[in-house]
């Protein structure tokens, strides 16, 4: 029997659900998941199971957690590991996962993730957040050596960015050699593996005109 929830939207879209999903997995939480289709906004039936109206939200063990972030700080504290050790790094790695949180207005808004898309053109307006973002992953990866941002593991900071690996991925704009590298590290993971293969057996239903018709 499980011991909780993770309330998550519909996999080709929902970058917020992955960033929870992610530290979710990597620290073994045994929980169901229940998957609400997107509407391109909120909807009467996440209201009804999230206390914020909003994807993704956890349930374990009597702890109720909401907003990915939160749900990152959660599962550290069940795998200390998803941070790194040094103290100085594990600020780094904070900062940089909270100026994702919050940020990158310009890269959400006009370049959604669908991960049923390919090839599609970046647009010119996030050109400042893609620039920023090379420059952070770029630092990361020199000071730790990689593959991933702050090592050889796949942490919450890595979890956090996932989703906009898989933005680039899809909108192919100019990176350099090191967030090239970074993006294919990532990609290549099990878990963002298990979540591609999931999403495309979502049903066509799910899907949303606005999303699939951008080019």
């Amino acid at each position: 029997m499980s011991e909780g929830r993770l309330v998550i939207g519909t996999r080709r879209y929902s970058s917020w659900s992955l960033r929870g999903w992610l530290p979710v997995r990597l620290a073994g939480l045994d929980v169901e998941e229940v998957v609400i289709p997107l509407a391109g906004g909120p909807t009467a039936a996440i209201k009804a199971a999230t206390p914020s109206g909003t994807v993704p939200y956890l349930e374990h063990r009597g702890v109720r957690v909401w907003e990915s972030l939160a749900i990152a700080e959660y599962c550290a504290e069940i795998l200390p590991s998803l941070w790194p050790s040094d103290p100085g790094a594990r600020a780094w790695a904070r900062a940089i996962a909270a100026e994702m949180h919050a940020g990158f207005a310009a890269l959400r808004r006009t370049m959604p993730m669908n991960l049923g898309r390919a090839g599609l053109a970046p647009a010119a307006e996030a050109g400042a957040d893609i620039a920023r973002i090379d420059a952070l992953w770029r630092e990361a990866l020199v000071a730790s050596g990689g593959p991933f941002l702050f090592g050889a593991g796949f942490g919450n900071a890595d979890a956090m960015y996932a989703p906009v690996v898989s933005r680039f991925l899809t909108y192919r704009p100019d990176l350099s050699a090191p967030a090239r590298a970074y993006c294919e590290a990532v990609r290549g993971h099990p878990l963002m593996d298990e979540w591609y293969d999931r999403a495309a057996r979502e049903p066509k239903a799910w899907r949303l005109a606005h999303y699939e018709a951008m080019a």
